[in-house]
This record gives structure tokens, C-alpha cells and sequence, in this order.
């Protein structure tokens, strides 16, 4: 057997072995504890309706555009982002009562149709969820009857959200551009 290679197996295996008990030693140690695993709770599935009202005519508009997109294409508005503020009510009339807000941005993202681009908050401020929060992000085909976007975060109440909303115009004015659009959002949270 080869005399050099004796003492580099044993000071392989030597330092192998204060690897592996340093490690062992190390997860021991009390300054250096583990979080404790947080017992898992039932998640809860919320289902929930609401108004959202874009107004963008008169003195106080509730969303404003931004970016001005390029007038080559009228029909679709490709190019234009709008800052929105939008009240949520509990029924289609800009007049019921107010649960929350919608804050966000909404872009023209289709050179075909009126595809936007939606990123949004739901700022809940009545009920069990006053304080709360919705995050959305997605696309809105505006002129299908029914769309799909999906919550993809919360706080609060819905801290660790995902879940979608189902999306239905209520009334759309094509002169002014003012909507009202029907919310059913289902959450799966904690």
C-alpha cells in the first residue's frame, strides 16, 4: 500500500467527519434554533360581489389617463394607461353604499381589441373586511360578456389570496366612457 496516500485518506475522512458533526452540532446549538413550523390552518374560500364604477367624465373622474396612446388606432386606445381610484359599491348604482376602492392602472395592451392590460388593488373600507385587500392582475377583454381575472395576492383577512374574479359590465356609456362592472370574486385564503 502506498504510504502517501494513507495519510490523505485519513485526512479526508478527518475532515468529512468535522463537516458532518459541525453541522449536527450547529442545528443543536440554542443560539441557533429553527423557526417552530406554524401549525397549518384550514384555508377558507370567500365568494364575494361588488360594483366597480370607472368614471372618467365630469369634475371629479375616478380614473385618469396618464399616457395618451398614439392615434393610429381609435377603436382599441392601444397605448393608453389610465390611474384609477374607483369606488366599489354594494350594488350597480354609483349611489349604493361604498365597501371599498379599486387602485391601480389599466393599460390598452391589444392592437386587435379592447384588451387591457389590469393591475389592481380592492382596498376594502366597511364590514369584515374593512382594512383588507385584493390584489388583481390581468387581462379584461372589455367587450365580452363575461371575463376572467385572477387575484393573485391579499392582506389582512386575505393574507396568502389566490383565487379569481368573474367580470360582467353592468352598464357601459359609450359616449362619456363611464362603466359599471359587476365583480364575483371567489378567494381561497387563510
Amino acid at each position: 500500500m502506498d504510504n502517501g496516500l494513507l495519510p490523505k485518506s485519513f485526512l479526508f475522512f478527518t475532515l468529512f467527519l468535522f463537516i458532518a458533526t459541525t453541522g449536527v452540532a450547529g442545528a443543536k446549538d440554542p443560539g441557533h434554533r429553527l423557526p417552530r413550523p406554524r401549525p397549518l390552518r384550514k384555508e377558507k374560500v370567500t365568494r364575494l360581489r361588488f360594483y366597480w364604477h370607472d368614471v372618467v367624465s365630469g369634475k371629479n373622474p375616478t380614473s385618469i389617463t396618464i399616457v395618451q396612446g398614439p392615434s393610429l388606432n381609435y377603436s382599441t386606445g392601444f397605448g393608453s394607461v389610465q390611474m384609477i381610484d374607483n369606488p366599489l359599491t354594494e350594488g350597480p348604482e354609483l349611489t349604493s353604499k361604498q365597501v371599498g376602492r379599486c387602485q391601480g392602472i389599466y393599460a390598452s395592451a391589444s392592437q386587435q381589441d379592447l384588451g387591457l392590460l389590469m393591475s389592481m388593488n380592492l382596498v376594502f373600507t366597511e364590514g369584515r373586511y374593512n382594512g383588507s385587500t385584493l390584489s388583481i392582475i390581468g387581462r379584461n377583454s372589455v367587450f365580452h360578456k363575461l371575463r376572467e381575472m385572477p387575484v393573485v395576492g391579499g392582506s389582512g383577512a386575505f393574507r396568502m389570496a389566490r383565487g379569481y374574479a368573474l367580470l360582467r359590465t353592468h352598464w357601459l356609456d359609450m359616449n362619456t366612457g363611464d362603466a359599471s362592472v359587476q365583480y364575483d370574486v371567489v378567494v381561497v385564503h387563510h
